[in-house]
């Protein structure tokens, strides 16, 4: 069995901070540890010397030879030398290619909880593109923390008392469509009724009359009479939310949190507040109000209303709530069994008929929410500053993403101009199954193979580019074998794998391993698996899926390189099957690490590891 993977770099770091101090420092600075350049002598450097210059008032050149004089240096760094004001390292090859095929140390598990809400699509018709983005950053950063040792519950909040849910259920009313199935999706059917209900708005006489029907529907949900219509949207949307691997925790309903007094308790706790009042006289006569000028600074009106004059609560009233709710100031809600998800993993649920659960009360937030959303955020967040609570202030986090295109094309709900998820993945599904009777007519099962490669490319494409950027997804780009796609890392995974069935095969796939034998080939990809680690905690700490992304682009291409390369004559120079023995057991084992890193990089990242492509 072999050991758990030796982290490199940290061990470097730690040598290199005790040389930091036999050259006296008080105080040790952050000591970075980077691959050396491609075509530069050695495998790892640190440029600390250059950091340090002004404060020992020397050149960073005679820096990095001092630490060279005083470094604890591990066996299996061959070499140390310095280069301009760079300290540079050249290990054992051995010792590198050995370290990479050895599995990845669990992180420890860290302390707190994370409570990451995502997803939260208003329950008034089907997912569309807009919503995609938002669902698998959420996703993937939840799978991340856990793997970085983060206890992490994931929500989704379901906003039932909303004018959207109501809109939606009277469009059925008003249309004389009652409850019934319609045909397809039911998600879809009820958004198609929201969408018609739009265009007779566009009648002013019309307009009259739904908005009566709005509100008496807008009561009948906040009277919980109209549950049983909502669950039935909320349901077929999850059946999305699963095809496209998002799994989570709770549910947590609007109309829970409002029926079982947390906005009450919420407006109470903040009503005791210097920074909150009901002002006598002026615009905000008879309002609850709350100032928000010394926690976000330059606001035209920092006056911020949570309860009207009128006694309704205003959207922002019900955000502070439910994250006060989140973050344990405030008890009391209760959850039953809802569902069993695709993985086995119980789904619950808030319910008047519940019982407590230990939901909520997490140490930290994360709240997945487009750019446009973010002053709602900071307004939130600096509640809990009005509230007297820095400590859980400063634990919120707004992961906040830019808009979706498709095709160039901005998405519009209320005007019909979408395209739904549902719609996204079956045309990517429908793409792919084209390409592999193509490419691969005796595909084993080209139907699972399609769904895992045509949902993941539409999973990886939202993720692959840094959230505040805007994507515009196209299919062609999306579902090439070939450049920075989802594809393309599983095409790496898959072709991985063929090379150790032929092994089997063979009756070579255990041969032992000469690590001795190691070229430069096996010590480019061997660094290249051995960034995983480090990688996911930067992905973690950052709350950023997209370094992932990009991670396993450039192992997939590491891999490339590798499976590619010729000799100076133009003959492959790494060959796996035909190496000399030893060399073989050596390749092969690099080729079983790096299948291995991509399947847990994919997971990660939410996609399947399809075994033929």
């Amino acid at each position: 069995m072999l050991e758990p993977r030796l982290d490199l770099k940290t061990q470097l770091k730690e040598a290199i901070a005790q040389a930091l101090a036999a050259l006296g420092l008080s105080e040790i600075p952050e000591i970075i540890v980077q691959e050396t350049p491609p075509g530069k002598e050695g495998d790892y450097g640190t440029p600390v010397a250059m950091g340090l210059a002004r404060t020992l008032r020397r050149a960073p050149p005679q820096i990095a030879a001092d630490l060279l004089q005083n470094i604890p240096l591990p066996a299996w760094v061959r070499r140390t030398f310095v280069v301009g004001g760079y300290l540079n390292f050249e290990l054992d090859p051995a010792f590198v290619v050995q370290t990479a095929v050895q599995p990845v140390q669990p992180f420890p598990p860290a302390g707190g909880k994370v409570l990451l809400e995502h997803t939260s699509v208003n329950p008034n018709k089907e997912l569309h593109v807009g919503h995609l983005r938002n669902i698998c950053l959420g996703d993937s950063l939840a799978r991340i923390l856990r793997f970085a040792g983060r206890r992490v519950e994931v929500m989704n909040y379901i906003d039932d008392t909303g004018r959207q849910a109501a809109e939606s259920l009277y469009a059925l009313e008003y249309f004389g469509l009652g409850s019934s199935e319609g045909s397809g999706k039911y998600d879809h059917w009820v958004g198609d009724a929201y969408v018609r209900l739009h265009r007779e708005m566009e009648d002013p006489q019309k307009k009259a009359l739904i908005e009566q029907g709005v509100q008496a529907t807008l009561h009948r949900l906040e009277a919980g009479e109209l549950r049983g219509e909502v669950d039935k949207i909320l349901r077929a949307q999850l059946q999305t939310m699963y095809r496209l691997g998002a799994e989570y925790d709770a549910l947590v309903w609007e109309s829970d949190i409002v029926r079982e007094g947390l906005l009450g308790k919420a407006m109470q706790a903040l009503e005791g507040s210097p920074y909150v009042s009901r002002p006598t006289e002026g615009k905000y006569a008879g309002a609850l109000v709350m100032d928000t000028s010394a926690f976000i600074p330059g606001l035209e009106d920092p006056y911020l209303v949570l309860i009207r004059s009128n006694g309704t609560s205003t959207y922002t009233a019900k955000d502070i709530a439910l994250q006060f709710w989140k973050m344990g100031l405030l008890e009391g809600i209760k959850f039953r069994y809802y569902d069993t998800q695709p993985s086995g993993k119980e789904l619950y649920s808030t319910h008047p008929e519940g019982t407590p659960m230990p939901f909520g009360a997490a140490s930290e937030t994360i709240n997945v929410v487009d750019a446009r959303q973010s002053h709602a955020l900071r307004v939130v967040q600096a509640s809990l500053e009005v509230e007297g609570r820095h400590d859980l202030a400063e634990g919120c986090f707004h992961l906040a993403y830019e808009t979706v295109l498709l095709e160039g094309k901005q998405m519009s709900g209320r005007k019909g101009i979408v395209v739904s998820v549902d719609e996204v993945m079956d045309e990517a599904v429908k793409r792919v199954l084209a390409v592999i009777a193509e490419k691969n007519p005796d595909h084993p099962n080209p139907q699972e193979a399609a769904e895992q490669i045509g949902v993941g490319a539409v999973r990886f494409a939202m993720l692959k580019t840094e959230a505040k950027k805007q994507i515009d997804f196209r299919y062609d780009q999306a579902l090439s074998f070939e450049g920075d796609t989802g594809p393309y890392v599983q095409y790496a995974y898959a072709r991985a794998g063929s090379i150790l069935r032929k092994a089997e095969e063979q009756g070579v796939l255990q041969e032992e391993p000469d690590f001795t034998q190691a070229t430069p080939h096996e010590i480019a990809l061997s660094k290249a698996i051995l960034r995983f680690p480090e990688v996911v905690q930067d992905a973690a700490r950052n709350k950023a899926p997209h370094l992932l992304a990009q991670y396993l682009l450039e192992l997939a291409a590491a891999w490339s390189s590798f499976y590619n390369a010729k000799t100076p004559d133009g003959k492959p120079a790494t060959p796996v099957l035909t190496a000399p023995e030893g060399l073989r057991g050596v390749r092969l084992e690099l080729v079983k690490a790096l299948r291995h890193t991509l399947k847990q990089g994919l997971e990660l990242l939410g996609l399947q590891a399809p075994e033929v492509m």
